[in-house]
């Protein structure tokens, strides 16, 4: 997966609006440079591919590239681009602020990943689409390159029934007949619904509905929740969501879930990550 060609140039753009006014004043653009990429600590890289891309827009030539989804050592140097200084100096920011953001991502979705393996290898983990405007192409692919999956990359794709639709639907007593309806409309995707109670979960665990999202359970609840109505529909997809995160993910992959949908990954300390500038 790579980001749009255009949000790559509108990034550079946002960075450089006209050109670089210290560098010309100076005089020292066509001066012949090295940039060198290290992480200061362990990490999963993610960005390569875009901060390639925006490499060859200015003609500078990497030299050294490390793709998405590798782990990184601390101090390793992972991406180096020759080219004149001016031309570095102009994208150095924007690949910098690419591998710090979209690496932390993929740093905390793969340590959520491990920690709910160890416990459970087969509970999926899922990212909901809470990302900051304009930053989701590179969100998503971050996510990915930490092993985990998009949740739903938007609205168009798939059935996920909240509190709000159900509410002006009527209430879930209407529910039933509703599904069948979708089902006539549309055949081929699952159908899953979100409920805030064990209640909830109990009435239309008998629904011809393809599963249930549990929003803001505690681990004990769900897991008392889900032992009951797997032994009345066993068929039934399972997915916890709401305050999921690196420090709990462990206890709610022993409640009999299918997977687990967070927004945790998406925010937190960046990745540090250095540039070194070095004459050609």
């Amino acid at each position: 997966m790579n980001v749009n060609q255009q949000t790559l140039l509108d990034w550079m753009r946002e960075d450089v609006p006209y050109f670089d006014l210290t560098t010309h004043l100076l005089n020292i653009g066509e001066q012949a440079c090295i940039i060198e990429f290290y992480s200061r600590e362990n990490a999963v890289l993610c960005g390569s591919e875009e901060v390639q891309a925006i490499c060859k827009n200015v003609n500078a030539e990497v030299t050294k590239f490390t793709p998405s989804g590798t782990t990184l050592s601390s101090n390793e140097t992972f991406f180096v681009v020759e080219g004149n200084f001016s031309a570095l100096n102009n994208i150095s920011k924007v690949a910098q602020n690419i591998f710090e953001y979209a690496s932390s991502i993929a740093t905390r979705t793969s340590r959520l990943q491990k920690r709910v393996r160890e416990v459970n290898p087969n509970i999926s983990i899922l990212t909901t689409r809470k990302v900051f405007p304009g930053t989701k192409e590179l969100a998503i692919k971050a996510v990915l390159a930490g092993g985990a999956y998009p949740h739903r990359l938007g609205l168009s794709e798939t059935i996920l029934l909240f509190k709000q639709h159900i509410s002006f639907l009527g209430g879930f007593e209407r529910l039933e007949k509703v599904v069948q309806t979708m089902r006539t409309k549309d055949c081929e995707r699952k159908i899953i619904v979100e409920v805030d109670s064990k209640d909830e979960a109990m009435q239309i665990q008998s629904y011809s509905i393809d599963g249930i999202q549990y929003d803001k359970f505690s681990s004990e609840k769900l897991k008392e929740t889900i032992s009951q109505i797997k032994e009345m529909n066993p068929h039934l997809i399972h997915l916890a969501t709401g305050g999921v995160n690196e420090q709990n993910a462990a206890d709610y992959a022993e409640t009999g879930i299918d997977g687990i949908v967070t927004t945790s990954v998406y925010f937190g300390k960046t990745t540090d990550i250095g540039v070194r500038f070095l004459k050609g």
